[in-house]
């Protein structure tokens, strides 16, 4: 119907073209002497026209011939555009897919194209760190510079490779140049956190970890780990130091010291230092806030060991605590209280019964070491159990009793 209707349209213009035509009584003449032309005044606008339409598609070619070198440049240079454009594309999906050699090679196609070859370099030098071509991919970086647009962009690629590649003290130095330019953004804080780390930078890395998670930027079992791993390294430092260690412990926030993995590095090393007595105070209050049969078992390792060369001139420990530090009650009635809320914990048993063995409660050391094994602990818990039930015996001259625990604390610590 369409074509139909277009059809009856031309026909009837035709027509009315063609009777206006005929009504036209007009007549041109052209004198060129010594001719004279008549012509009808249609025939004279038919060639007019026609000589418009000969004279434009002689000028129009003449003009396209003129211009043709440019249009092959301009032709060229859509094609290399488009080869760069579809190399660049084919480097990131072989990037993401895993083939980084092919990823480097498509990245040296689309370096054709200007705007594309900086970030190209930078797909690159990605592929090939990850198949650890160290040189090659320091050489991308230093193309993909070419582009201003990109310095944040090289920046963080730099970092991450130089993180990702253990290089601590170097990655500072990117992550440095990174912040200068502005860009403190959280991933460029992650990346400044582990190279703190690999840096063994332990108090910038707790000043980073701190930024992060008021940002909610790590997850919260990731930032214990690093805390403890951080305040771990903080406190072998300090070794023999007792003055250092009751120091480093009063700077620790006090939401960190109520961190189990936190608490348990601090009570080792004081035990290790002979603070048993701080040891206790920092277990007993990272206890309160959380349970944790690590710091349960370390408790019963904190022995009674003097601090009388901590003690102020008032009679006062160093960190403000009581100097009456060699009472044991307070701690085996502590243990008792675990007992009682933790029944079905072989930790809390572990240590009432060592705590009662020191005071040379014999009988109650006993009732409580043999309800930690009841308790079904683990072997590396039991090990320590069976040498402590062998030491009680021996103490009381049971000598059968105590070769026999002997002998499962060395079993139970082969089997582990």
């Amino acid at each position: 119907m369409r074509f139909f209707l277009i059809g009856v349209v031309l026909f009837a213009a035709a027509v009315g073209l063609a009777l206006a035509l005929s009504a036209d009584p007009g007549n041109v003449v052209v004198f060129y002497p010594p001719y004279r032309i008549d012509l009808s005044l249609n025939l004279f606008l038919l060639l007019e026209v026609v000589l418009f339409v000969v004279l434009y598609t002689l000028i129009r070619l003449a003009k396209k011939t003129v211009q043709m070198p440019q249009r092959v440049a301009q032709y060229r240079q859509r094609q290399s555009e488009k080869r760069a454009s579809r190399a660049l594309r084919n480097a990131l999906q072989a990037h993401f897919e895993g083939r980084y050699g092919h990823a480097e090679r498509e990245a040296e196609e689309a370096q054709e194209l200007p705007e594309s070859a900086g970030l190209a370099a930078l797909v690159a030098a990605r592929s090939a760190h990850r198949m650890r071509e160290y040189g090659r991919r320091d050489e991308w970086l230093r193309r993909a510079e070419s582009d201003p647009n990109l310095r944040a962009a090289k920046l963080m690629t730099e970092a991450e490779c130089l993180v990702d590649a253990r290089e601590g003290t170097r990655a500072l130095a990117v992550v440095s140049q990174l912040h200068a330019a502005g860009a403190r953004h959280i991933q460029s804080l992650r990346l400044a956190l582990k190279a703190h780390q690999y840096a063994a930078d332990w108090d910038s890395v707790l000043r980073l970890l701190r930024t992060l998670n008021k940002r909610d930027a790590l997850h919260p079992v990731a930032a214990r780990q690093i805390k403890a791993l951080a305040y771990r390294a903080l406190f072998a430092a300090r070794k023999g130091d007792t003055h250092a260690l009751l120091a480093l412990w009063q700077s620790v926030p006090n939401p960190d010291k109520r961190i189990g993995d936190v608490a348990l590095v601090a009570a080792r090393a004081f035990n290790a230092a002979g603070l048993g007595y701080h040891a206790r105070v920092v277990i007993e209050n990272a206890i309160a806030s959380e349970w944790d049969a690590r710091l349960v078992e370390e408790y019963a390792r904190s022995g009674d060991e003097a601090v009388d060369a901590l003690l102020t001139p008032e009679g006062r420990a160093g960190d403000g605590q009581p100097a009456a530090l060699d009472d044991p009650r307070p701690q085996i009635e502590r243990a008792e209280r675990w007992t009682r809320e933790h029944p079905t914990e072989p930790s809390a048993y572990y240590a009432l019964g060592t705590l009662c063995a020191r005071q040379g409660l014999w009988g109650k050391a006993q009732t409580a070491l043999r309800s930690a094994l009841d308790a079904s602990p683990d072997q590396r818990l039991a090990t320590a159990i069976h040498f402590e039930l062998g030491r009680v015996f021996e103490r009381i001259d049971d000598a059968d009793r105590s070769r026999d625990h002997f002998r499962a604390a060395a079993v139970a610590n082969s089997d582990r």
